[in-house]
């Protein structure tokens, strides 16, 4: 059967070991690489014959893993991170270089080597970074985003150290390589965010009218490896153009749709990829030289967890992200087995470090969810230990907060709630990251803290103990989804309104106990209709009649899985039905200087006054004895067919 033959087998033994993994509370990819050591070529127990094919296909994995990324991080959400993504990472290789450099002298080697493996652990591994974070349910935090960031711009370098390393020996020849890469990548990311965000989104357009979930499905994914290939032709990473590709379809109106399809793809070929790095462990290798890898990885571990801790505190990042992003990208990358490759055929690096970096790579993904999962212990240490960074906090109340409402998000959605409930004199805090944002509030006096809502730091600084009621205005999937699992850590009981992306989103919120879940989109399109129709005379109870059925088709899902939904569904179309109008009283009315038991409005209407403005005043649920006014506002409710009667009574007696 060939490959045929191993990809059961890997997907099989993967299959054992996730479920041993998921046994003991572990992440996936633990068991996924722990199954690739029992069936590599090196134990004997079940071999898989074609590896070096099943690396070709992991490739796929990571690149539909980039994809994915790409669909999920707009350049907007990077925007926060790009000064220590683009300035901080090259100063992290550098010195990570220069690290691993000193270590190879540790070891008593040669220049060129020590060199090759400060080159080779500079790099983290994205693919094992982003499964962690996903299964922790952090992507979208900010020492996410920050990792994420680094991460991309480490991946950019690996073209121009394939090209540099093995020309150490005589530099100037590589020189004019590095220059025509340059020019090629330039180009492409030219192409890709000049034409690319035109023409894909069209394509996309016109594949999603066809109504064939299949097609969007061979379409999208065509889409993320072709043009990963066509980065491998101007000489980038595949995995990089896969990932560039995901970010000009996220800012398309398929992008949800994309990531919601391309999941279970991308699970599958990842499991090939973490399957075929435990396939490169050699066993015998590591017990015969097993004092150098347990202090190589060692090393590896406290020297690139103290740079890039370092680097995240220097570039102005505080709290608990240095911690984060120290203990997250400690690890060797995949793209390390790429480059170590390219130094074994160029004789720049012997069979034995080769092996040495493997082992280390293989071992350090393995740590990897175990290491970062110690962040918040030792980040509630810090705080025990010393004192806690202030927040920036503007206008909070002198009192403290206290039975208030914490608001999740500073944009125009988040600050117009705000703004009413300012008005409503109720006590109230807005959390945002977007500097431009926080000064924006700033100037209207509301209070607000500077930070990134995903943060338990930042959570905890709003007082979310003693909160009434939290309020998630961020259109983010995965950053609510974050805000939510920390929220409910902190406390349990606490209701949460939260804006949806879409239906599958308010199903996973109802799940993770959201009180109440709103798509803004929808809702908006319905009152648009809804104003525009009545516009047109249609009369009123035949527009409610439409409105509630497209909002149950829209809600269908929820409706038919939850009791909640339906029961809300309920009392939001009693609501409507009873609709409130607020009509003048004319000059020449007859209602003026009589009351409202003498016209008998109830019984010759069937409407009923609930409220009256006359002026400044509001007068809610009139007394029989009110006598109307001229310019008086009268508020009521009733049918339809009853207003109309009201209309027509106010000006014949």
């Amino acid at each position: 059967m060939g490959i045929a033959e191993d990809i059961v087998i890997i997907v099989i033994a993967a299959l054992v070991g996730g479920s041993v993994a998921n046994l003991f509370k572990q992440p996936l990819i633990i068991g996924y690489i722990l199954a690739g050591i029992l069936i590599g070529p090196h134990t004997g127990i079940v071999k898989a014959a074609n590896i070096h094919e099943i690396e070709m296909l992991a490739e796929i994995g990571v690149a539909l893993l980039l994809f994915a990324l790409g669909l999920e991080f707009s350049l907007n959400e990077l925007k926060p991170v790009r000064k220590i993504a683009l300035i901080g990472t090259p100063i992290q290789m550098v010195l990570t270089i220069a690290y691993g450099f000193l270590i190879g002298q540790l070891f008593e080697w040669d220049w060129q080597p020590s060199l090759w493996l400060g080159a080779l652990i500079s790099l983290s591994s994205t693919m094992v970074l982003l499964k962690t974070l996903m299964s922790k349910g952090l992507v979208g935090t900010l020492s996410s985003k920050v990792m994420i960031g680094m991460l991309i711009v480490q991946d950019l370098a690996v073209v121009p150290l394939m090209i540099i390393l093995p020309q150490l020996s005589d530099p100037k020849s590589g020189l004019p390589v590095l220059g025509w890469a340059a020019l090629k990548a330039a180009v492409f990311l030219l192409l890709m965010f000049f034409l690319g965000t035109k023409l894909l989104p069209r394509v996309l357009k016109y594949i999603s009218s066809l109504n064939s979930p299949e097609f969007f499905l061979l379409a999208i994914t065509a889409m993320a490896l072709g043009i990963g290939y066509g980065t491998h032709f101007f000489g980038l990473s595949f995995a990089f153009g896969a990932f560039v590709a995901g970010m000009v379809i996220s800012e398309s109106d398929y992008g949800y749709q994309a990531l919601s399809d391309i999941i279970p793809l991308r699970d599958i070929f990842g499991l090939l990829f973490f399957t075929s790095v435990g396939m490169l462990l050699d066993l015998s290798f590591l017990v015969s030289h097993i004092k150098m890898v347990l202090l190589l990885i060692l090393l590896v571990i406290m020297g690139k967890g103290v740079i890039f801790a370092s680097l995240s505190r220097l570039f102005g990042y505080g709290n608990v992200v240095p911690i984060a992003v120290g203990l997250g990208l400690f690890q060797v990358g995949e793209f390390s087995f790429v480059l170590a490759q390219v130094g074994l055929n160029s004789n720049s690096i012997d069979a034995e470090l080769h092996s040495l970096i493997l082992t280390t790579a293989v071992a350090t993904m393995c740590l990897t969810p175990f290491i970062s999962g110690l962040t918040g212990p030792i980040y509630s240490l810090k705080k025990a230990w010393f004192k806690p960074e202030p927040l920036e906090t503007v206008n909070l109340p002198e009192t403290g907060l206290k039975n208030h409402i914490v608001i999740a998000g500073g944009g125009q959605v988040g600050t117009n709630i705000g703004r009413i409930l300012h008005r409503l004199e109720l006590n109230f805090v807005i959390l945002e990251f977007d500097h431009r944002r926080v000064e924006q509030v700033k100037t209207e006096k509301l209070p607000i803290i500077y930070g990134d809502a995903s943060q338990s730091v930042v959570l905890e600084a709003a007082e979310l103990q003693d909160a009434r009621l939290l309020i998630i205005t961020i259109p983010s999937a995965v950053i609510s989804n974050a805000i939510v699992t920390h929220v409910h850590k902190m406390n349990k009981v606490l209701s949460i309104v939260c804006r949806a992306i879409n239906v599958e989103h308010m199903r996973e919120l109802h799940k993770k106990g959201v009180f109440e879940a709103v798509q803004p989109e929808f809702e908006a399109s319905l009152e648009l209709t809804r104003q525009a129709l009545i516009h047109l005379n249609i009369p009123l109870n035949k527009i409610l009649d439409f409105t509630d059925v497209v909002h149950k088709e829209f809600y269908a899902p929820l409706y038919q899985s939850e009791e909640h939904y339906r029961t809300i569904s309920k009392l939001k179309s009693a609501s409507r039905s009873l609709d409130l109008h607020w009509i003048n009283v004319a000059e020449n009315s007859h209602f003026i200087g009589k009351n409202i038991r003498d016209l008998n409005i109830r019984g010759k209407t069937g409407i009923s006054i609930v409220a009256i403005i006359r002026g400044d005043h509001f007068h809610t649920n009139p007394e029989t004895d009110f006598t109307f006014e001229k310019t008086d506002i009268i508020g009521v409710i009733g049918e339809f067919e009853q207003i109309q009667v009201f209309k027509d009574y106010m000006v014949f007696s």
